[in-house]
Parts: C-alpha cells; sequence; structure tokens
C-alpha cells in the first residue's frame, strides 16, 4: 500500500473526528499541539485507526504515536507484517 493512500485514510479520519481543516492535518502536524485534540480525541483516532486498518493498537503503542507521520508509519509497519 502507498505511503499516499495510508496518510490519506488518516488524513480523512483525523479531519472528520477533530473537526480541523484538511491543510493542517500534515505529515508532521502533533495531535495535541497541532490539532489540539485532547485525551478523548486520541482514544477515538485510535478507535477509528483500528477500525480503519484492522488490529489492535496498544495502550503502549498509542502512547507513542504523537504526531500524523508516526500514525502513518506504525499502521504501515504493522500492515507489512500482516498484523
Amino acid at each position: 500500500m502507498s505511503d499516499q493512500s495510508t496518510f490519506e485514510r488518516v488524513k480523512a479520519l483525523t479531519v472528520k473526528l477533530l473537526g480541523v481543516a484538511p491543510e493542517k492535518v500534515t505529515m508532521d502536524a502533533r495531535f495535541r499541539e497541532d490539532l489540539e485534540a485532547d485525551s478523548l480525541d486520541l482514544v477515538e483516532l485510535i478507535m477509528a485507526f483500528e477500525e480503519e486498518f484492522g488490529g489492535e493498537i496498544s495502550d503502549e503503542d498509542a502512547q507513542k504515536i504523537t504526531t500524523i507521520g508516526e500514525a502513518v508509519a506504525y499502521l504501515e509497519q504493522r500492515q507489512s507484517q500482516g498484523a
């Protein structure tokens, strides 16, 4: 799966759930600082990523995902492992 595809899917979910402008959602955007997500928003996003991409994201892994780029990299790595 291409980078664009995973990024576009993450971006679409982020825009939908956080109600942010699409142009604010870049690979460098930080969920808390740049997109103003709170803890509940982040939980909902992780659940949406699990549903969209399949599989479960552990709390430990979720804590490490702080930017859009980290989310994309994490999801792509999992897909390549067939998780």
